[in-house]
């Protein structure tokens, strides 16, 4: 699993673009889905939880054809994923 957060312009836009052209390029390098979340206290910042590992994740933010789909959805920074560190009972 993958945690990351980014700010955009829109959200509508750019769970549209997320939702499709992301998407597709995101299946390429092998994501299995995401689950996305609006910020709480700041409008235009979002979180997705990817079902991917980190190998295709590094992939995925080092394709060049990864930029244009990222400006075209309206990302004002580039997604930032969090650092994993851990897991517990309930």
């Amino acid at each position: 699993m993958i945690l990351a957060t980014t700010q955009v312009e829109d959200v509508e836009r750019f769970l549209d673009v997320f939702g499709t052209k992301g998407a597709d390029k995101r299946a390429h390098h092998g994501s299995k889905g995401a689950t996305v979340f609006r910020d709480p206290s700041e409008d235009n910042r979002v979180w997705v939880l990817f079902d991917w590992d980190e190998a295709g994740w590094a992939n995925f933010v080092s394709d060049p054809e990864v930029l244009p789909i990222i400006k075209e959805a309206g990302h004002l920074d580039k997604p930032q994923a969090a650092n994993f560190v851990g897991t517990y009972r309930a």
